[in-house]
């Protein structure tokens, strides 16, 4: 995944840089995840060391959270533990994909991780 990441994908472009290529892939990262994983994807507001809320998602694999993006935050970032967000959809996946940035990120994304995976 990790070498899937680009600027392309990120949530903020204008942040990603290579030294953390995980800023603003984390959307786009649990939605490919859950294509080849399964579980859910769940939700959390990340609490910066400076006070900052940010919100995150990542994975709900076999009982066990999965986040693959966890990296682009600094130290004593705290990460309380994942929930479904939903709203009006069936699924924090659908929620996700109602919007169509995320949609559009998430398509590179998996086509960039599937030409790296060779299929």
């Amino acid at each position: 995944m990790r070498k899937s990441w680009s600027k392309e994908t990120s949530y903020c472009p204008d942040e990603w840089n290579e030294e953390n290529p995980a800023v603003g892939q984390c959307a786009v990262s649990a939605l490919v995840a859950n294509d080849y994983f399964g579980g859910k994807i769940i939700w959390s507001e990340v609490l910066l060391s400076d006070g900052q809320k940010i919100s995150h998602y990542f994975n709900l694999i076999a009982g066990q959270e999965v986040d693959l993006t966890r990296s682009q935050f600094p130290a004593g970032t705290i990460i309380p533990a994942g929930v479904e967000k939903k709203k009006s959809f069936t699924s924090t996946r659908k929620f996700m994909l109602s919007n169509e940035n995320t949609k559009r990120r998430y398509g590179l994304l998996k086509e960039k991780v599937e030409n790296n995976l060779g299929l």
